[in-house]
């Protein structure tokens, strides 16, 4: 927390940059810190989600803007983080939370699409941070939480690209807490498990074929009775850009044990 923050706004005065905000859990991300204070720029392709997002922030008292750079493309990437400096001055917290994950085994996993999935969830937040850093530097420290997922240590056969993604993401993050600790420039990651959005609300009720239903069946067997949402990651993300001596963690947020056989 900043000194002379108020404790229900401790990101006031913060600017953050969360990427695939337009929905989803970057959606609750960014409503949670613009909550408690921070600017918030709002990113996604889905244009009108996110200006809906963006009206509903400004209503609220943030200073929000949306950006709709597309995150295979190097040099959009680092247009992404100079825009933000362009606007606000500064960024105190950046979220790298936009990925894809269609789905694909090892045998119908193509080169293209393994190089798509990884351009957008590891090289894209890889170039983002490494724009960001010098920002954070001048400014004697920061933020960066990298969204990942439980599938980094194994994942379903049909997202495998996709799991090693997360995987590098991972290793990334370690590593960049390491080189960026002397900074005061903290890195760290959330690897959600099953989180209930829109987006996986189509892939499972439509795309997969289990009906609208398919959240009341995959609950029975959980220990809380529903599913994660977007907003229990929102508030794993607020801990970690406030927790100014966390750094290098990697919070497993999930109500599986990682390897253990799920029900459904």
């Amino acid at each position: 927390m900043t000194e002379g923050n108020a404790p229900d706004r401790p990101l006031a005065g913060r600017v953050a940059l969360v990427t695939g905000s337009a929905q989803g859990i970057g959606a609750g991300i960014a409503q949670l810190f613009a909550n408690h204070g921070a600017g918030v720029a709002v990113h996604g392709l889905e244009k009108d989600r996110g200006e809906n997002l963006v009206a509903v922030l400004r209503e609220r008292g943030s200073d929000a803007i949306l950006l709709g750079h597309d995150l295979r493309q190097e040099s959009l990437c680092r247009e992404l983080i100079r825009r933000v400096i362009g606007h606000y001055g500064r960024i105190d917290i950046l979220v790298n939370n936009a990925a894809i994950f269609p789905r694909a085994d090892l045998e119908s996993t193509t080169v293209a699409l393994w190089d798509e999935i990884l351009a957008v969830n590891l090289r894209a937040p890889f170039i983002l941070c490494q724009e960001a850093a010098p920002h954070l530097k001048r400014q004697g420290g920061g933020s960066i939480i990298n969204i990942g997922s439980t599938c980094a240590y194994v994942g379903l056969p049909k997202v495998f690209a996709y799991s090693v993604s997360k995987g590098g993401l991972m290793t990334m993050t370690r590593n960049l807490a390491d080189q960026l600790r002397p900074y005061r420039i903290r890195v760290n990651q959330i690897n959600p498990g099953w989180v209930r959005t829109e987006g996986e609300h189509h892939r499972q009720s439509v795309v997969e074929g289990h009906g609208e239903d398919w959240a009341e069946e995959a609950q029975r067997s959980l220990p809380s009775g529903r599913l994660l949402r977007p907003e229990d990651i929102a508030q794993a993300a607020l801990f970690l850009a406030t927790a100014e001596l966390i750094t290098g963690a990697v919070l497993d947020y999930d109500q599986v044990v990682i390897g253990a056989p799920r029900d459904w």
